[in-house]
């Protein structure tokens, strides 16, 4: 009887684990005491009434979403209760929208049951909401307190460096084109992630769909976690898009530079095409999907218009990540950052379309006060590149760890991950989240001593050089995320901060 909830909790039972850790899978430690087996079990049980109450929520809701939606939230409060884990600001914030049809959050849920598969749309609340969240994170914040260290909410990895395509500037051309994760590794990954909670794997790359076939047989093999992949989608035809059908577990997040002209400068001639044709193919199905932009010193104006934002929910996005542009590598362009200027003007523009968009927009640098600064490092992700380096942050190349010689627990009490665990939040203010960009001090330091290295391979970047370019841009930012955070959080200081604006007329 006690194989059953721990199958629950975990998505493996104890001899899957025990042959886990056999291999080399090392990751949390499920040494049994009288004590460990009573929490799991109780955990356990919790778990199995969560996923019974879920399914049994879901299939309310399915039978009649127009009616239904706006009872959801008597019955998740009852549900959540009031604990620390329990996401009380969240779910008022839901409340809120269900309660409003014409709200445009309300008219982005609405569009699961319209614009998205059934069976997709089941599997994607379940591997995410119910085993990503409410049993996920609970697992989560467990092993933080007992291994002392940060556990990730989400783990990006590169199948492969190798790409079909030729991008002007893409940071992950560093890696070379030859390095692969294989089957096994990727499949250790998750399976030691799942033990810490680990629900959400996001790919990157290179251009994870040269290794499409791998990552259909990993969305099989992981039918309780749901997979994302930032991709180029030049790769994604009908055959591929019926693949995803059938898992159900792996939703594609599309890079697009802006229109046309924008993105065949960057990626190629003919590659628009090729990214609408991929968006046409998901849609026919019912599939959902994302983009991802880059935005620049360049290109800002163009991909954060309204006419741009407007143009990607008739494409059938349902999210779209918004990306800083990053002075990665030593033949980086400094001149791409945005101005403060200009990423002001981003700041704006996101959260106006957040009131008024049907699409989940996300803009990674300038939302860390949603979610209390830098995540990276395993606060919530870390990225493995694909010769295995564990990286604390897709952006930020260097590494003391290598998935292939240490567990992922080892990873995370690695001296590079402690350092970010014990260094985060970098600054107070969450609108200078990042130990490089906006304190590139932090970053100098905490790779000096622990002696990370480099993990571009082709060229390597010394963390001087990388923070060197760094340097101007915090410095010219400062007064606009301090006036920024001061008015976003105090009504004293946002008078305080913007007395001088007045003045000066």
């Amino acid at each position: 009887m006690g194989e059953v909830p721990v199958r629950v909790l975990t998505g493996t039972s104890f001899l899957s684990m025990e042959t886990a850790r056999r291999r080399g899978y090392h990751g949390a430690d499920t040494t049994k005491t009288p004590q460990t087996e009573r929490n799991v079990y109780d955990m356990a049980m919790m778990n199995s009434v969560k996923r019974a109450g879920f399914r049994a929520l879901y299939g309310y809701l399915d039978k009649d979403p127009d009616t239904n939606i706006p009872k959801l939230m008597d019955w998740v409060d009852r549900f959540a209760g009031d604990g620390p884990n329990s996401f009380p600001d969240q779910r008022a914030a839901f409340r809120r929208v269900i309660e409003n049809p014409d709200n445009n959050w309300y008219r982005l849920i609405r569009s699961m049951w319209t614009d998205i598969d059934g069976g997709v749309r089941r599997t994607f609340f379940e591997n995410f909401m119910l085993n990503g969240n409410l049993i996920g994170w609970p697992i989560q914040e467990q092993a933080r307190e007992r291994y002392g260290c940060n556990i990730p909410w989400a783990i990006l990895l590169d199948p492969t460096s190798a790409c079909n395509l030729h991008c002007t500037g893409c940071w992950a051309a560093e890696y070379g084109n030859k390095l692969n994760l294989s089957f096994d590794e990727i499949d250790s990954i998750i399976t030691q992630g799942k033990q810490l909670g680990v629900y959400i794997y996001i790919y990157t790359g290179g251009e994870p769909l040269v290794r499409k076939d791998d990552l259909i047989a990993l969305c099989n093999k992981h039918s309780d976690c749901e997979f994302l992949c930032f991709t180029n989608a030049t790769l994604i035809d009908e055959d591929f898009a019926d693949q995803m059908l059938r898992v159900k577990n792996f939703v594609p997040a599309i890079s697009v530079e802006g229109f046309e002209a924008a993105t065949d400068g960057r990626r190629g001639t003919g590659v628009f095409q090729k990214v609408r044709r991929a968006m046409e193919i998901l849609k026919a199905r019912q599939l959902p999907f994302g983009t991802s932009c880059c935005y620049t010193s360049a290109n800002l104006d163009s991909i954060s218009s309204e006419e741009f934002v407007d143009q990607l929910v008739e494409w059938g996005a349902k999210f779209a990540w918004y990306f800083h542009y990053m002075p990665v590598g030593n033949d980086a362009a400094p001149e791409l950052m945005p101005s403060p200027e200009q990423r002001e003007q981003m700041y704006a523009r996101i959260r106006a379309y957040r009131n008024s968009k049907p699409l989940f927009l996300i803009d990674f640098q300038n939302d860390g006060e949603y979610v209390g600064g830098c995540i990276a490092g395993g606060r919530r992700y870390l990225h493995i590149n694909a010769n295995g380096d564990v990286d604390p942050c897709v952006f930020i190349h260097y590494s003391d760890s290598n998935i292939r010689q240490k567990s992922l627990l080892d990873c995370l009490r690695s001296p590079l991950f402690m350092a970010y665990h014990d260094g985060q939040p970098f600054n107070e203010n969450h609108l200078k989240p990042c130990p490089m960009l906006e304190n590139p001090d932090k970053l100098r330091e905490m790779v000096a001593r622990t002696n990370a290295a480099s993990t571009d391979l082709q060229s390597p970047e010394s963390a001087e050089h990388l923070c060197a370019k760094c340097d101007g841009y915090a410095a010219a930012w400062h007064p606009a995320a301090q006036r920024l955070w001061a008015c976003g959080h105090s009504r004293e200081g946002c008078a305080d901060a913007c007395a001088p604006r007045r003045q000066a007329g």
